[in-house]
């Protein structure tokens, strides 16, 4: 099974054929917009619930404290890029194939980062007014629309493969089910994953550089002195 998705008849690699990628892309349709809503509903959560803002507030304090830390590098733009890729391109590859324990966890980590951003607007703008949020709006979306569409791209390979991790204990338990089916299932998707994995790293690179100057510069072009 594996020879003949990564094989042709004739000896061609289809793995990294765009066609291939595109496809099984189109299948993800469902849970990449699900994805988007569970984002959503973070940003909504965060921005309007004080029942976490507590936690919230923790989150960001923490990554306040790192990029103080950063900003007294030798080469802060440097460390800030290296930081900010590492930190997103691991925990994409990781929240796709952690997505094998039943889907949770990459729901739960859409609808945490899109909180994250909730309140930190919400925040933003009670404290330093609707000004102040705009900057920080418009400071998010160069690197944003890379980044976020990256996140929940992952996360939906993660919910998939949840979802086929549970169809597969389902064939084992009823009765008149598959097991062979639903493992073949779960190969081919964990191999159709290979290129995905190469597309959000390479993606997150990009929205890492963006981040670490665009960005920057962007918010304190924008900001008064």
């Amino acid at each position: 099974m594996l020879v003949r998705i990564l094989v042709t008849e004739e000896g061609e690699t289809t793995i990294f054929k765009w066609n291939a990628i595109r496809a099984h892309f189109k299948a993800m349709g469902p849970y990449i917009t699900f994805g988007y809503i569970l984002f959503a509903a973070g940003i909504f959560v965060g921005g309007t619930n004080t029942a976490f803002a507590n936690y919230l507030e923790q989150q960001l304090a923490a990554l306040g404290g790192l990029a103080n830390t950063l900003q007294e590098s030798s080469n802060p733009t440097l460390a800030f890029m290296i930081f900010i890729f590492l930190n997103n391109a691991i925990k994409s590859v990781f929240i796709i194939y952690i997505g094998s324990f039943f889907g949770l966890i990459p729901m739960f980590f859409l609808v945490l980062n899109g909180m994250v951003i909730g309140y930190l607007l919400q925040h933003i703008a009670v404290t330093n007014g609707t000004g102040d949020m705009f900057v920080t709006l418009v400071g998010l979306l160069p690197h944003g629309i890379i980044e976020i569409p990256a996140i929940v791209i992952a996360s939906a390979y993660g919910m998939k493969f949840g979802a086929l991790v549970w169809k597969m204990l389902l064939a084992a338990i009823l009765p008149n089910r598959k097991v062979g089916e639903a493992g073949k299932a779960i190969e081919f998707f964990v191999i159709r994953s290979v290129p995905v994995v190469v597309i959000l790293t390479v993606g997150l690179l990009v929205a890492a550089v963006i981040e670490s100057t665009v960005s920057i510069w962007l918010m304190q072009m924008m900001r008064p002195v």
